[in-house]
């Protein structure tokens, strides 16, 4: 049987075992997939040891993902980008690490909003922790100039100084001033998450052509997405980048590379 596993603290809430299963039923593939609960004071002895783990590989959720990154022998460029992975694995003895985040964020605009990309421009990226990094970095990757708006600005021009010339930082109370240019805005703060919070952009300035996104996806429509919609603006929710971004480690780890389908969509909203 080959085993693998979502790791963080906690990870009763993550959904990949759901995603994963479903796609080893629909192979037919011996396999097992399960959440992992770590204790702070035992993940690096956990990475450090990861070859005895009996695991083919793992996902690497909150708060983990930095340390996931250092504790590997080698890693991915998008890895030495941003300083954090979220997919593990072993080859030749030595820990190797990813971050699909961002190949995630931007298979789901992809598909949900089809052209968003098409004439790159401005873009603003609400935010400036883990999941922004990958964020940032898929967008620049896309041709974007980025704008990122945090409420500690020395976290965002931390970020923003890996991109010099393609991206900016700012304090979160500027976000209305770049939003009346910009074509495509994300949240990656956890406002929104569960009704907790709110995001104060006033979407009577955005570009009635942009595109909106949140990498929050319970609720599924957040507050911020309603107000886009109520404005008549283009939105795509953040389930689609859960569901993409777990393909890469699914085919690496079970040698059968998936499909993010309408059935699994289906099966995730549900459990939601």
């Amino acid at each position: 049987m080959i085993r693998a596993a979502v790791i963080g603290w906690p990870v009763s809430q993550s959904r990949s075992p759901l995603i994963h299963s479903h796609w080893l039923e629909h192979f037919g593939i011996d396999g097992d997939y399960r959440r992992l609960a770590i204790e702070p004071d035992r993940i690096d002895s956990f990475f450090a040891r990861f070859a005895d783990s009996g695991l083919a590989g793992c996902n690497v959720t909150i708060p983990y993902k930095e340390i996931a990154a250092r504790a590997a022998g080698h890693r991915q460029p998008i890895v030495e980008r941003i300083g954090a992975a979220n997919t593990l694995w072993m080859e030749n003895g030595e820990l190797c690490a990813d971050n699909t985040d961002g190949v995630g964020f931007v298979a789901n605009l992809d598909e949900r909003a089809p052209g968003w990309a098409k004439i790159p421009g401005e873009a603003l990226v609400l935010g400036a922790g883990g999941a922004a990094a990958a964020v940032v970095d898929a967008l620049v990757e896309r041709g974007f100039m980025v704008r990122i708006v945090n409420r500690t600005l020395s976290r965002a021009e931390a970020l923003a100084e890996r991109y010099p010339g393609r991206a900016s930082a700012d304090v979160l109370s500027a976000a209305n001033r770049y939003a009346v240019t910009a074509g495509f805005i994300v949240n990656t703060t956890s406002l929104g998450m569960k009704g907790d919070g709110a995001i104060d952009l006033d979407m009577s300035v955005v570009p009635s052509d942009a595109v909106i996104t949140d990498i929050v996806y319970v609720p599924l429509v957040t507050p911020f997405l309603q107000a886009a919609t109520d404005r008549g603006l283009r939105i795509a929710d953040g389930l689609g980048m859960l569901l993409h971004q777990a393909v890469p480690g699914f085919a690496r780890w079970f040698e059968r590379r998936p499909a993010v389908t309408p059935e699994l969509r289906a099966l995730i909203e549900a459990d939601l």
